[in-house]
């Protein structure tokens, strides 16, 4: 079994042999996995979207509205349908609670409640990958988001297993400069 590393920014689409692994902070990954087809992909994106003046052929993984491109140009290949995908989520942690304005990404309780009205980047990640997501077609089957420190995805491209290991590490006692 081969790893592949999936760096903030790329996306891998293929079959079985490969082991794709990310790190993420306020980063989310979006694995999809087509079961009869044994087939499946992953993307690793930094923003909900492009800054102005950026063209979609310009790093096109590193942006929320960029991925979902990525993800139909693979689904035209293979001739499959979104919805013919299990789809799983993960990231969009929050690596510096204490400097969050918002009381729930502070106390950890970064639920549907807080994040409506949240602006970290963590929770503008997730509402852009649930929104993009919905809108192409795909279903969640499952996700682990929100929440404090970083998430190590493993995501097995010859079964479609994904395990999620939560990391600790984050900065509580950052504060801004005076």
């Amino acid at each position: 079994m081969e790893d592949k590393h999936i760096l903030a920014g790329e996306f891998h689409f293929g079959g079985g042999g490969v082991r794709a692994l990310a790190l993420l902070g306020t980063c989310v990954a979006i694995m999809a996995w087509h079961p009869a087809r044994k087939i499946g992909g992953i993307c690793h994106f930094l923003l909900p979207s492009r800054p102005q003046g950026i063209t979609a052929a310009h790093a096109p993984g590193m942006y929320a509205d960029g991925v979902m491109g990525l993800f139909e140009t693979a689904l035209r290949t293979t001739q499959t349908l979104a919805s013919d995908y299990l789809i799983k989520v993960a990231g969009g942690g929050n690596m510096f609670p204490d400097l969050s304005k918002n009381s729930g990404c502070r106390a950890g309780t970064c639920g549907e409640e807080s994040r409506a009205d949240c602006r970290s980047i963590g929770c503008n990640n997730i509402k852009a990958a649930r929104s993009l997501l919905n809108g192409a077609g795909f279903v969640i089957a499952s996700e682990s988001v929100g929440g404090h420190g970083s998430r190590q995805v493993t995501f097995n491209l010859s079964t479609g297993d994904v395990s999620v290991r939560r990391g600790t590490h984050f900065a509580p006692n950052l504060r801004a400069a005076s």
